[in-house]
């Protein structure tokens, strides 16, 4: 079983700097495609609505990114801040992968975001929508892994 880090910075209460940070950590890992990593940064009783599938704690929350990862191929996402208060965090997203024929997908959505004192990630709400692209109207096309920083984002793509 892997240990939990006792602190995930930023922490809250966040200042628009800090949020914009804690944003781009989620970016980063989620494009890792690494599922056990990315499930350090949510709590061990945290909650998610993610489209009609509900999930109940980190473990849950780390096989259902596996199942979401096995699925979603050459996956690339960016999130982009909304808004954020003291402990939580929107954002709005896009990400971009095929499915195992050949098919392209762009995913658009928002969430919402509550953390604990810790900086762990306590409820995850996510709402949704997939559209059907051709390969040619891709555009996120860097290498799978983290966004370079001079990748455009949501706004400058015009998302």
């Amino acid at each position: 079983m892997t240990t939990t880090p006792s602190v995930r910075p930023p922490l809250p209460p966040f200042t628009r700097e800090t949020a914009i940070e804690k944003v781009r950590l989620a970016e980063d890992g989620w494009n890792s495609r690494d599922a056990a990593k990315v499930a350090l940064a949510y709590t061990l009783d945290t909650q998610w609505r993610n489209r009609a599938e509900f999930v109940k704690g980190r473990e849950q929350a780390q096989q259902f990114l596996e199942r979401k990862w096995n699925k979603e191929l050459e996956y690339r996402l960016i999130k982009e801040l909304w808004a954020f208060s003291e402990n939580r965090i929107a954002v709005r997203y896009a990400y971009e992968s095929r499915d195992d024929s050949g098919n392209w997908f762009r995913a658009y959505g928002n969430e919402n975001w509550e953390f604990g004192p810790d900086g762990l990630m306590i409820n995850r709400f996510a709402s949704i929508n997939d559209l059907p692209i051709k390969e040619s109207e891709r555009l996120f096309r860097w290498p799978l892994g983290r966004r370079p920083d001079d990748h455009p984002g949501l706004s400058e793509l015009g998302l």
